[in-house]
């Protein structure tokens, strides 16, 4: 299911490919090793910049598969056929593809339309590749993650219409 087979290689066409630490996650064969069946969505608390560093450092001990810049665009840093380490839950992690939103959960004026759009597409085709169904049980907050204290994506981040979105763009008319 993933095309990002080999070093570089997007799963998402359009996205710019930045490795993370191997650190970071961990080498798997998905869906056969783990069903794929969540995407969870982060906010970063930072700027991009800062995110793509502190997901190479390896002593990080985390990173997502993708980062979503304010300006739409979206950066590549694990394959999803492998394990990145992003909510804090080794199950959730192994059956979820991973997407940090560049800006700070207490600023509404960090969810831009482009990041919306962009991320939407996104997860649309993360949905459509797995079967994920496009709702809110599916698509979750980092904060719904069992057994974490995080609180992103935060009350900012416009649920309704980012399912509407991705729903929009899983119909093809986004």
């Amino acid at each position: 299911m993933c095309i990002g087979d080999r070093a570089g290689a997007v799963d998402f066409r359009g996205a710019r490919w930045l490795a993370a630490s191997p650190a970071n996650y961990r080498r798997a064969d998905r869906p056969d090793d783990y069903a794929v069946d969540r995407v969870v969505i982060h906010v970063t608390q930072g700027s991009y910049a800062s995110a793509v560093r502190v997901f190479q450092d390896p002593g990080h001990g985390a990173a997502a598969h993708y980062v979503v810049r304010a300006d739409g665009q979206v950066t590549q840093m694990i394959r999803e056929l492998d394990v990145a380490f992003h909510a804090g839950n080794r199950a959730y992690n192994e059956r979820s593809v991973g997407i940090e939103h560049e800006g700070f959960v207490e600023r509404a004026s960090s969810f831009t339309d482009a990041m919306y759009a962009a991320s939407a597409r996104l997860t649309a085709r993360i949905c459509g590749r797995y079967g994920i169904p496009a709702d809110r049980e599916h698509i979750i907050g980092h904060a719904e993650v069992p057994g974490t204290d995080h609180t992103d994506p935060g009350p900012h981040w416009d649920w309704d219409r980012y399912i509407r979105l991705v729903r929009r763009a899983r119909s093809g008319r986004a």
